[in-house]
C-alpha cells in the first residue's frame, strides 16, 4: 500500500532542505537500514516508553535473537524520531521488524506470538 506523500510542489521553497532531511534523521535512518540488513530481528525503540521494553522482554522470553536501537527519551532525540516514523509510515514505538519487514509494534508482536504465526514470520 503506498502512502501519500505531499507534491513537492505544495511545499514552499524555503522549507524544502527541511524536509530533505536533518543530518542527524537520516543517519538514524542508515543506521536502522544497516542494521535490518544485518539482524533478523530488529526493535527500534525510546526510553521511558514501557513497549520496547516489553518487546524485548518478549523476545528474549522466546529465545529469538534480536537487534535493539534505542533513540532518545519523550523530550530528547525527537528529530531522529521523527524522521524514522516518516520513513516508516509508523508513528509509535517501538517499530519492530522480521526479515527487513515491519510487522509492527509490542502489540503485533503479542498477537503473532498468540496467533502462533510469529514463527512464520522468521521463517519467511
Amino acid at each position: 500500500m503506498a502512502r501519500k506523500i505531499l507534491a513537492e510542489e505544495k511545499v514552499h521553497s524555503s522549507i524544502i532542505d527541511k524536509l530533505g532531511g536533518e543530518p542527524e534523521g537520516l543517519q538514524c535512518i542508515a543506521e536502522v537500514e544497516a542494521a535490518l540488513q544485518q539482524h533478523q530481528v530488529l526493535v527500534v525503540g525510546m526510553s521511558q516508553n514501557p513497549f520496547p521494553k516489553k518487546a524485548c522482554k518478549l523476545l528474549k522470553e522466546l529465545d529469538i535473537p534480536f537487534k535493539y536501537l534505542e533513540y532518545g527519551s519523550y523530550l530528547g532525540d525527537w528529530r531522529r524520531r521523527g524522521a524514522l516514523k516518516m520513513w516508516s509510515g509508523w508513528q509509535t514505538f517501538p517499530m519492530i521488524f522480521i526479515n527487513g519487514q515491519l510487522i509492527g509494534g509490542y502489540s503485533d508482536l503479542q498477537a503473532l506470538h498468540s496467533n502462533k504465526s510469529l514463527d512464520q514470520a522468521l521463517q519467511a
